[in-house]
Parts: C-alpha cells; structure tokens; sequence
C-alpha cells in the first residue's frame, strides 16, 4: 500500500465531504422553510383569508426574508453544534472509545483473552512500524467488531468488543488488529472524526424535535396549561421529520465516504499481517456468527462510520456504512468456495448488572473454583490448554514479543510496568560517562520517584547493550505503560527526562530523538495537542528547513572529511531538485534548528512527505549503508510528521 498516496486521498475525501455536507444544509434549510410554510397555510383563517388554496395559496407564505432568516438560524445552530462536537472528539481517541462505554486494557490484566488482544496490537505495531496504540475493550458487547480513532497516530486508540477477543483465534484477530491499523496509517482517522461532527450537526435538529414530543407527556401531567402539549408535539414532529430526513442525507454521506475505505484497510490488512487467510477467516466467522459485528452501545450508530463492520442490522439501515460482507471475502480470498465458519456465542452478563453485581458475580465465581475438587482443576487445566492450543496462543506472551523485536524478555517485562517504562527511557538516555552518569543517578535519586534510580541503574547493561537499532522498538512496547500514569506523574517525567538530557549540559542529536518521539506520542493523552496541517503545497517554501536538516544528516552520517560531507548533502538536495542549494557550515548546525525545522516539515502536504524521507535516506546512506544511527534520525522525523516509515527503513 502507498499510505502516502492514500492520505492525500483521504484528504480530497474531505473536499468531497464538505462539498456533501453542504448540499445537505441546504436541503435542509430548504425543507425547513417549506415546512413553515405549510404549517402556516394549512393553519390559516378561511373567514380572512379567501382564495388562498393550492399552489398558488401555499407559495403566498413563502418570503426570501422568512428564508434567509431560517437559513441563517439554521446554518447557525449546525456550526454550533459542529464546532462542540468537534472540540469534544479532537481531545483524542481515548474520548470516543470511552464515549461508547469502552475500558482501558491494561498490561497487568490476568484475563487471557486480553493479553491476548494486547500482545496481537504489539506485534500489529512492530509490523507496521509505528507506535504501540491504548487498546480499549467494550465488555458488554459480544458482536465481533472493532475501530480505531484519534486525529492522529500519536492519540490513537485501538478498541475491541469482547465479542471479537473471545471468538477469534490469535490469527483471525490479527487481520482485524491489522484492518484498523491501516486506518490509522492511511489518514482516515481524521476524516472520521471530521465526519461524525458534520453528521451531528445535521442530525441534532431531530434530536430537539424527540426532545420536544417527549416533553408533551411532562406537559400533559404538569402543573403547566394543556394548550401548550399540542403545539409542543406539532413542532417536535415536524423537527423530528427534518431530523429523520437530515439523518437520511447523513447516511448517504457516510455510505458515500466509507465503503472504498473498508476495502483499503482490507488489503492493507493483508499486507501488515503477510497472510490473506488471517482477515478472510476473520470475516468468514462474522458471517457464521449469529450476533454478527452488532454494538449496542449508545453512541455506535453516530459512529458507526469507524467500526470494523455493521453495527446496526441491514433491515434497519437505508445506506449500508461497510461493503457485503461476501465481497469483502472474495476481493482478498479469490477462492472462497462461500461457506462461513461457525462459532458458538458465549453467554455474557446482563448489560444492565451493576459494577457491585458484577464484583459479587466475580467473587462467587473465584469461591466456586477455590471450592472445586482437584480432579475438577486438571480437567479444567487440560481444556485450558487446549483452548490455548486454539486460539494459537504463545506460551508466554512476553517472550513472543521479545522473540519479534529482538529485545531481551526481562526488558519486555519491565515495559509493561509504568514504573518499569520510565526507567527504561531514562536508561536510554543514560550517559555512559562516569562523572554525566553520576549525575544523571543523583538526579532521579532526587525526583521522588521511589524505585526509580534503582531501576534504572540496573536495566542500564541490558539497554545500554541493545544499542541504537533497538531503541526505538524499545521506546514505542514503553507507550502503553507510560500512558497509565497520571498527570502529574508524567509532568514529573518529562522534567526528569529533559535533566538527564541536559547533565553534560548539551544536548545531542539522538537524545532530540528520544525525547521528540516520547512527546510526541504521549502528550496528546495529557493535554491538548493541535496537530500540523498540511500548509506547504511545494517544497520550494521550506527550503531553508529542508537544507537545515539534510545539512545535518551529512554530518552526522560519520563523513571522514568535508567532501564526504557535501556529496552527502548534493544527493539528498539533487533528489528533491535543489541543485544549486549549499551545504551549510558545521557552526551554523545546532539540535534546535534541526527541532524546528523537521516540524516545519510536518505541515507539508501528504504527497510531499516521502520525497523529504527518501532524500533524507540518500543523505544518510551516502556512505553505501544506513547506520543504525542515521535510521533513528529519519525514523524520528517520520513520527514528527506523522507519517509511516519508508519500507527500505522498516526491520
């Protein structure tokens, strides 16, 4: 898959959309006043009013000025209502999965199908060479669904229902964990977001007209006159018709935007996982489970657009969100001789039982199995593992994903752990000079952190050891972890990681890598970060920013002599067809220049952004080879401005 090419579709996609939105406002604003319009004619006075029947008659209510006034009050209120909607679903992913009743999975979860869905998202992460997403479950649900969101891949979550960790094999899961990473990857998360705020507004007038008629029945019963129910339920009706015909144009809309995207994400699914049968058996179960990717979460039908499949039935939808399932099948498995695969639903709690019911059905549960015989524990421990044995699941989860990114397993252990996490970034930004390392030690000694240098000091050898081809691998298994910490304990972070930086009182270029990809990453699950926007159309506008950064390339690439150093530069620049740009002066090179200019770089339009990465990539392998070093560098710069690495980079 070309990820680039497809975010630059995905952005004319947003064109389309608006151009889409539009045309529904107006039809909106046009059934509106034909509405009052005929409200006033059909409650006209005969006795004074004469000959004022038919067409005639009806157009004698119509003014401009009546239209231009609705349309404006009605233009009004959908921005209104699209500018909360937005703000309140740009605050990150973890905002809509929590929105529909979504949990946080933890690392330190026991449940095995969780680890599981956990273990499947890293090693998604590690194929697609981006960061490690907060995974989300919705436990109530147990149709076979799932979605991604967030507005960019820095604050995206990846969110499952318990209905697809429990009936999928690890393999099926997979391709379902893969489908939503290309989302992530491929830019639809914004245009999804983009979109549900959009439809929101068009659909929030039905919304005041349910509001309206169930206040008729408050009205009837109250202390409040009867003459008001009628006219309260004549004008929630007919707000609740517009909503019902608005709810109409927002279907198409989402039908219009998201089918082709499904078979993207399909592909890329493919791709990620190197095995078409892991998506296709994924969609083969759906179709031989009876609950299907039903949600019944409040807001899943506003959302609908985001999930894997359907989550409403076909009878009940006018415009279906995701293609037939039978073509999803045959477009990546040719060969489907049309037969599903079955699975037997399991029995789920009451979505109604309350979180005490809950904990006291758990607690009978744990005094039953305390109470069983021995004989009854091995039964249960052989079909344990042979429930294991189907699902395809390792013996260890964290020595599989050790094996997969080459790191030792103690390490993967630690990475789960928010303390653990912490001192794993602080050892990978540890001097391995005795007097900066002393330092460095006296300063976490000194953060108040308790355990921290402790830990440290003794992950530093094995850190130390993996040297700069798996830092970043590193890096990105600590994300999840590190997300669970609190506010002020990631404050506390960030000031401990920008004093070990500054304790040789410099800073160096792989410690602006270190510390750019933490932040870059968590950040948005703490404060309100705005994302770059594409501003640059050609690279002639961040020229400057451009020869900052392949000027410090040809530095760092270990050039014996200043002439290696320019023939480094002159590829990259004769690359992006700068002939006559000049590789600047080492004194003139400093990390805060470089900073700044790789987000300049970031505003760049989509299409733009792999020509950068490639040069960047000639500059560093002037030399014959990519040093692991020079690989960090351009894998930094690729986080920064929110694109996938290059495949000639990727492991």
């Amino acid at each position: 898959m070309d990820f680039f090419q497809q975010q630059d579709i995905a952005r004319r996609n947003s064109r389309l959309l608006v151009a889409l939105f539009v045309a529904a406002v107006f039809l909106l604003v046009l059934l509106t006043n034909l509405l009052v319009s005929g409200f006033l004619y059909f409650s006209q006075d005969y006795n004074v009013y004469s000959g004022s029947s038919g067409v005639q008659g009806f157009m004698a209510f119509f003014s401009w000025e009546r239209f231009g006034a609705i349309g404006m009050a009605t233009t009004a209120t959908i921005a209104l209502v699209i500018l909360f909607k937005w703000i309140h679903l740009s605050s990150g992913g973890k905002v809509v999965a929590e929105s529909m009743g979504g949990v946080r999975l933890l690392p330190q979860t026991t449940d095995k199908a969780e680890r599981r869905c956990l273990n499947v998202v890293e090693e998604m992460a590690l194929a697609a060479n981006m960061p490690v997403p907060a995974v989300y479950i919705l436990p109530e649900e147990r149709g076979i669904n799932a979605f991604a969101a967030g507005i960019v891949p820095a604050d995206a979550v990846v969110a499952v229902t318990r209905g697809c960790i429990d009936h999928l094999t690890r393999k099926e899961l997979q391709g379902v964990i893969a489908h939503e990473f290309s989302h992530i990857l491929n830019g639809d998360m914004r245009l999804n977001i983009r979109l549900a705020a959009m439809l929101k507004g068009i659909t929030f007038v039905g919304d005041v007209g349910h509001i309206l008629m169930r206040s008729t029945n408050r009205v009837r019963t109250g202390a409040r006159s009867n003459n008001d129910g009628p006219a309260l339920l004549i004008l929630g009706l007919l707000l609740w018709l517009l909503g019902w015909l608005g709810g109409l144009a927002a279907g198409f809309i989402k039908a219009a935007i998201s089918r082709q995207k499904e078979y993207l994400a399909d592909a890329s699914a493919v791709q990620f996982t190197r095995d078409n049968s892991s998506i296709a058996d994924a969609l083969k179960v759906i179709g031989g489970y009876v609950p299907g990717t039903l949600v019944h979460a409040a807001r899943a039908v506003e959302m609908s657009h985001i999930f894997f499949g359907q989550v409403e039935h076909h009878l009940w939808q006018v415009f279906s969100t995701h293609p037939p399932l039978a073509e999803r099948i045959r477009r990546v498995d040719p060969a489907w001789d049309g037969q599903f695969i079955k699975r037997q639903p399991k029995h789920y709690p009451n979505p109604g039982t309350s979180a005490a019911e809950a904990g006291l059905a758990r607690a009978g549960i744990v005094a039953a199995a305390m109470a069983a015989t021995a004989d009854v524990a091995d039964q249960q421990d052989e079909v344990s593992a042979e429930e294991d044995a189907w699902f395809g699941e390792p013996a260890d989860f964290e020595a599989e994903t050790a094996t997969q990114a080459a790191i030792p397993v103690a390490l993967v252990r630690h990475s789960h752990e928010p303390l653990g996490a912490q001192a794993l970034v602080c050892a990978l930004l540890a001097s391995p000079q005795a007097p900066v390392y002393q330092v460095q030690s006296q300063v976490l000694s000194e953060s108040g952190v308790q355990g921290l240098a402790e830990l440290t000091h003794t992950v530093y050898p094995a850190v130390q050891a993996l040297g700069a081809p798996r830092r970043l691998p590193l890096l990105e298994l600590c994300l999840p972890a590190l997300k669970a910490m609190s506010l002020g304990q990631y404050r506390a972070f960030k000031t401990n990681l920008l004093q070990l930086i500054k304790a040789d009182t410099r800073t160096e270029l792989h410690e602006w890598c270190l510390f750019q990809l933490a932040r870059h990453y968590l950040d948005p699950e703490y404060i309100q970060v705005k994302p770059s926007k594409p501003r640059y159309r050609k690279l002639a506008k961040v020229d400057f920013h451009l020869r900052v950064v392949l000027s410090t390339l040809a530095y760092e690439g270990g050039a014996s002599s200043i002439k290696d150093s320019e023939q480094a530069f002159r590829l990259g620049a004769d690359e992006l067809g700068f002939n006559k740009m000049q590789l600047m002066q080492r004194d003139q090179m400093s990390v805060a220049a470089f900073s700044q200019a790789v987000h300049e770089l970031a505003s760049c339009y989509p299409l733009l952004k792999p020509r950068i990465l490639k040069a960047m990539t000639l500059a560093a392998g002037a030399d014959g080879a990519v040093t692991a070093e020079e690989r960090e560098i351009v894998a930094a710069m690729a986080a920064v401005m929110d694109c996938p690495l290059p495949g000639y980079l990727q492991n």
